[in-house]
């Protein structure tokens, strides 16, 4: 959620909006992400169409960045630049679903007609998620939802996907739920953060068994999960996941950024082997580049991760998205 509480004059927006869209041509990629959650966390429409901007670039990763930025926001003014993206089916499908959960996020009910315009699109992980967005938003809208979110205590900031589940179960009753791929996403998902949310070793065991799943947005959410959670316990299912050829990218993404965040010595081998394999795809490539920026931020103690040269009001990615 946004944290910002002194004003950003146009200048220091625009220094920020330069960086992440790289108008100087030489910016890295980690750096314009850090400029991104500068931006992400001041409260204000201009920061939005800072960052509407980006989708312009040739980045998934980044693109992808900006959709959850958005989302995670709040701001309906994101919401049309968020629907185009969703609609544009020459856009790459881990950000088309990016833009489609960050408009659950946001939860419009506006937004209710182009996602069930899309629950029967030709890719698997935007469908699941449209499908996702939809339940959330009608969850949010209801009264069942008003009255979680009047007791909502979290440890976990970020505004995600599915709520967890409400009742008091024990991990094992949470995993039957978690892995039952005849009850709908939204009902594992909210097994899955009720899982996260108890943490335990038995916990993360009955997670981890989600990777099984054929679901790469299922799977994903479970290494964003472990990203969230920063657990050592989580580091080997993650570098199972990293380094499988045949996982889907966003799977491995997720994977990387999480094991960046949790930035433990046995990780960083990994994240500097992918970063620099030129058969790795792009997305993996660049994710370990940002994990191995996030590595580094969590080593050195700084209190933001915000680009240096900048405003100091950046938050490291939590895994960095969904």
């Amino acid at each position: 959620m946004p944290v910002e509480t002194e004003p950003v004059s146009d200048a220091e927006l625009q220094k920020l909006e330069s960086v992440l869209l790289n108008q100087a041509g030489d910016v890295s990629l980690h750096r314009r992400f850090r400029a991104l959650f500068t931006l992400r966390n001041i409260d204000d429409d201009r920061a939005v169409q800072a960052i509407s901007k980006g989708f312009k670039d040739e980045s998934a990763l980044l693109k992808h960045e900006l959709a959850y930025c958005l989302g995670q926001m709040k701001r309906t003014s994101a919401l049309p630049m968020l629907s185009d993206v969703l609609r544009n089916m020459h856009e790459d499908p881990m950000v088309r679903h990016e833009a489609a959960e960050a408009l659950g996020a946001i939860s419009s009910p506006s937004s209710l007609p182009v996602l069930r315009q899309y629950t029967s699109d030709p890719d698997r992980a935007v469908r699941e998620t449209c499908e996702i967005a939809l339940a959330k938003i009608e969850f949010d809208n209801s009264p069942e939802g008003q009255a979680f979110r009047e007791k909502e205590h979290s440890e976990f900031t970020s505004i995600d996907p599915a709520p967890p589940s409400e009742q008091r179960e024990e991990v094992a009753t949470l995993r039957v739920k978690l892995l039952d791929t005849k009850q709908p996403l939204f009902m594992r998902y909210r097994a899955m953060f009720a899982l996260r949310d108890i943490g335990t070793p038995a916990a993360l065991d009955a997670l981890a068994d989600g990777f099984g799943d054929t679901s790469d947005l299922f799977k994903h959410e479970i290494a964003f999960v472990f990203g969230q959670l920063s657990d050592p316990y989580t580091v080997p299912a993650l570098l199972k996941v990293l380094q499988k050829d045949t996982e889907a990218d966003m799977v491995r993404h997720e994977a990387a950024e999480a094991l960046g965040g949790i930035a433990t010595d046995d990780v960083l081998p990994h994240l500097r082997e992918w970063n620099a394999r030129p058969d790795a795809p792009r997305v993996v490539r660049e994710s370990c580049e940002i994990a191995l920026d996030m590595w580094e931020y969590e080593r050195s103690g700084e209190l933001e991760y915000a680009d240096g040269g900048e405003r100091e009001t950046g938050v490291v990615p939590a895994a960095a998205a969904a």
